[in-house]
Protein backbone atom coordinates (compact mmCIF):
# COMPACT_ATOMS: atom_id res chain seq x y z
CA UNK A 1 0.00 0.00 0.00
CA UNK A 2 1.13 3.68 -0.88
CA UNK A 3 -0.13 6.24 1.21
CA UNK A 4 -0.44 9.66 -0.62
CA UNK A 5 -0.31 13.13 1.54
CA UNK A 6 -1.19 16.22 0.30
CA UNK A 7 -2.44 19.40 2.32
CA UNK A 8 -6.07 18.30 1.58
CA UNK A 9 -5.38 14.89 2.98
CA UNK A 10 -3.92 11.51 2.76
CA UNK A 11 -5.00 8.57 0.66
CA UNK A 12 -3.86 5.18 0.84
CA UNK A 13 -4.10 2.99 -2.70
CA UNK A 14 -2.55 -0.19 -3.95
CA UNK A 15 0.58 0.27 -5.97
CA UNK A 16 0.61 -0.28 -9.76
CA UNK A 17 4.07 -1.01 -11.20
CA UNK A 18 4.87 0.81 -13.78
CA UNK A 19 3.17 3.87 -12.92
CA UNK A 20 4.73 7.37 -11.60
CA UNK A 21 3.34 8.88 -8.41
CA UNK A 22 1.68 11.35 -10.10
CA UNK A 23 0.06 8.83 -12.88
CA UNK A 24 -1.33 6.98 -9.56
CA UNK A 25 -2.05 9.91 -7.56
CA UNK A 26 -4.71 11.31 -10.89
CA UNK A 27 -5.72 7.63 -11.08
CA UNK A 28 -7.07 7.19 -7.72
CA UNK A 29 -8.23 11.23 -7.49
CA UNK A 30 -5.58 12.16 -5.13
CA UNK A 31 -5.26 16.44 -5.66
CA UNK A 32 -1.46 16.43 -7.09
CA UNK A 33 -0.12 19.18 -8.02
CA UNK A 34 1.90 19.27 -11.53
CA UNK A 35 2.24 21.28 -15.11
CA UNK A 36 4.62 19.72 -17.46
CA UNK A 37 4.91 15.87 -16.87
CA UNK A 38 8.31 16.13 -17.67
CA UNK A 39 10.48 16.92 -14.97
CA UNK A 40 11.39 20.52 -15.57
CA UNK A 41 8.45 22.36 -13.07
CA UNK A 42 9.22 20.61 -10.34
CA UNK A 43 5.23 21.45 -9.06
CA UNK A 44 4.46 17.72 -8.34
CA UNK A 45 7.57 17.53 -5.95
CA UNK A 46 7.42 14.97 -3.06
CA UNK A 47 9.07 13.57 -0.36
CA UNK A 48 9.37 9.47 0.21
CA UNK A 49 9.35 9.05 3.89
CA UNK A 50 9.48 5.31 3.77
CA UNK A 51 9.13 2.98 0.27
CA UNK A 52 12.15 4.52 -1.67
CA UNK A 53 13.00 1.06 -2.54
CA UNK A 54 9.88 0.56 -4.49
CA UNK A 55 10.89 3.27 -6.97
CA UNK A 56 13.25 3.36 -10.06
CA UNK A 57 16.46 5.08 -9.80
CA UNK A 58 16.31 8.52 -10.06
CA UNK A 59 15.83 9.64 -14.43
CA UNK A 60 17.89 12.63 -15.86
CA UNK A 61 15.21 15.27 -15.54
CA UNK A 62 15.30 14.73 -11.13
CA UNK A 63 18.71 14.62 -11.75
CA UNK A 64 18.97 17.91 -13.74
CA UNK A 65 16.25 19.57 -11.60
CA UNK A 66 16.65 18.23 -7.97
CA UNK A 67 19.46 19.36 -6.25
CA UNK A 68 21.54 15.90 -4.81
CA UNK A 69 20.96 16.75 -1.60
CA UNK A 70 17.39 16.85 -2.34
CA UNK A 71 17.19 13.29 -3.79
CA UNK A 72 19.50 12.13 -0.86
CA UNK A 73 17.34 12.70 2.00
CA UNK A 74 14.13 11.58 -0.16
CA UNK A 75 12.77 13.84 -2.62
CA UNK A 76 11.47 12.82 -5.90
CA UNK A 77 9.36 14.27 -8.88
CA UNK A 78 5.67 12.33 -8.62
CA UNK A 79 5.82 12.78 -12.61
CA UNK A 80 9.30 10.89 -12.70
CA UNK A 81 9.10 8.64 -10.09
CA UNK A 82 8.05 5.30 -10.88
CA UNK A 83 6.64 2.46 -9.13
CA UNK A 84 9.02 -1.17 -9.90
CA UNK A 85 7.52 -3.39 -7.13
CA UNK A 86 5.13 -3.17 -4.64
CA UNK A 87 5.20 -2.62 -0.78
CA UNK A 88 4.61 -0.11 1.44
CA UNK A 89 5.36 4.04 1.16
CA UNK A 90 4.47 6.94 2.48
CA UNK A 91 4.35 10.15 -0.36
CA UNK A 92 3.79 13.58 0.23
CA UNK A 93 3.69 16.30 -1.84
CA UNK A 94 5.92 18.63 -1.13
CA UNK A 95 5.88 21.39 -3.69
CA UNK A 96 8.38 24.60 -3.64
CA UNK A 97 5.69 27.07 -3.35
Amino acid sequence: MITLRTRTGDKTVEPEIGLSILELALKNKVEWGFSCTRGTCARCRCFVKEGMELLEAPTEAELNRLEPEEIEIGYRLGCQAVIRTTGTASVTHKPYF
